[in-house]
């Protein structure tokens, strides 16, 4: 069969930090001549970049529309259109989808179906209809690492945690020494919504453990320069079948439009700055500091004296942010507190900018060390705190410390560790493996060859049709 009608499905969940890596993945495997039915809710799709010309007979855009639930906005289709304690319900319209997959499953008959965690009900169709199922994981190998085998997900065994108590320390299927495990402050801000049943009616632990315990292949977001350890651990121990590297999926910068506006004011304040002066501040848009941690992040830049452009962008049901009086009149032309979208890419290429404080979301690092820049890491929401600590354990960023019972921290803090990475002596090794790393996560051609690895997986692998 040519490679051509090669028909791949891809159904990531309805977050911007899924469905961005699923797109991505989704043009890599388009670029290798294979026909992809892209799945998402119509707002979704609008909103993702555009896709390069050459790929749009390839990449087919399918759009499924949510079911209407109590307690879900009519027009709420990401996890970005909510507040964090409205996720739940677009879960449960996101459930609602069941029906019209299977459908066009059965219309349609893939080669695969490349899916996400959250649709735990999605492998019984795959396997009535004899269709291959690939789970792709947004997460890194060391995040997955932690939470376990699908059997302790799905709390089959003995090894199951079910107290918060029992993620506050290290899992004990790792064999190595690590320093993975959640501080109590986050683990009081998601252990309900994850772990135990939520609004949705399925706890995230269990969507989990069903996906990897009924595909029949995982793919990371991850690479052997890496991550080789965990990897290694995920396939041979905890998930016991294959488990495929796809690459970090570095963006590409000629996505970004040049003539956007944002990026034009943004330039010109940066073409004035001195070359590896900036830090960039971005925490994200879908979690929130609260006023007092608002208040230190502001006095720790302003004391830090370095330039600074910060984006604060408001999440949705959230109040504004309320700066320190008199702060932006101080910092007026070292820092720039930007309240709209940026073009992070073009942004992070700028010759200006020298490092970043970030909430560890994973393309976010991926993106900021493909330029080489180190981080100074302030982690949100789960998962990020977990890729936190791991960068911290590898030395290739360093995270702000905060009080455990509450998660505050000082403004003497954020100073001190932006001098440090920035510019300080003692920093330097924090900047050399920056510097390095940039020859795997920004490297285009390193990531490629996981990418045909993969493609040729799926068609050395794919079922007969008349099975």
């Amino acid at each position: 069969m040519d490679a051509e009608f090669f028909h791949i499905v891809m159904f990531p969940w309805l977050a911007f930090g899924h469905l961005l890596p699923f797109f991505e993945l989704a043009k890599c495997l388009a670029e290798k001549g294979n026909r992809i039915s892209f799945i998402s809710t119509p707002r979704n799709i609008k909103r993702l970049p555009k896709l390069p010309p050459h790929l749009t007979h390839l990449l087919n855009f399918v759009e499924f529309s949510l079911p209407q639930i109590q307690n879900l906005p009519i027009d709420a289709e990401a996890t970005s259109d909510l507040p964090l304690d409205k996720v739940p319900y677009l879960k449960k319209a996101f459930d609602g989808l069941e029906s019209s997959l299977a459908s066009f499953l059965e219309s349609s008959y893939p080669d695969w179906i490349i899916y996400d965690f959250i649709p735990y009900w999605l492998p019984p169709i795959t396997a009535k209809l004899n269709i291959p199922c690939a789970f792709f994981s947004i997460f890194n190998a060391a995040n997955l690492c932690y939470f376990g085998p699908p059997s302790a997900l799905l709390d089959v065994t003995d090894d199951s945690r079910t107290d918060p108590e029992d993620y506050s320390v290290s899992a004990k299927w790792i064999p190595f020494d690590n320093n993975l495990a959640f501080r109590k402050f986050e683990l009081s801000r998601w252990f309900n919504d994850v772990i135990v049943e939520n609004a949705s009616g399925v706890g995230d632990a269990f969507r989990f453990g069903s996906a990897v315990q009924e595909c029949d292949i995982v793919a990371v977001r991850s690479s052997t320069e890496f991550e080789p350890e965990w990897l290694k651990l995920l396939q041979d121990e905890l998930y016991k079948k294959p488990v495929l590297p796809l690459g970090l999926l570095p963006p590409q910068l000629d996505n970004v439009e040049d003539e956007d506006e944002n990026w034009l004011t943004i330039k010109g304040w940066l073409d004035k700055q001195d070359h590896g002066s900036v830090v960039y501040v971005a925490l994200g848009s879908e979690a929130t500091l609260n006023e007092q941690e608002t208040t230190e992040l502001a006095l720790g830049l302003e004391l830090s004296k370095l330039p600074f452009l910060w984006v604060l962008r408001k999440p949705a049901g959230s109040i504004e942010f309320v700066l320190p009086t008199g702060f932006e009149d101080r910092v007026k032309g070292r820092g720039i507190i930007w309240r709209a979208w940026v073009p992070q890419l073009r942004v992070l290429s700028h010759p200006s900018m020298g490092g970043s404080l970030m909430h560890s979301g994973y393309s976010s690092v991926v993106e900021t060390l493909g330029f080489g820049y180190p981080l100074v890491l302030l982690p949100m929401v789960n998962d990020q705190a977990i890729l936190a600590r791991l960068l911290e354990w590898k030395k290739i960023g360093v995270e702000i410390p905060r009080k455990d019972e509450d998660g505050s921290f000082t403004k003497e803090s954020v100073a001190g560790l932006l001098r440090k990475v920035m510019v300080d002596y003692e920093g330097e090794h924090y900047r050399a493996i920056a510097r390095d790393l940039r020859q795997v996560f920004g490297n285009k051609i390193l990531n490629d060859t996981y990418i045909d690895s993969f493609a040729n997986y799926l068609k050395n692998n794919r079922r007969s049709k008349s099975s």
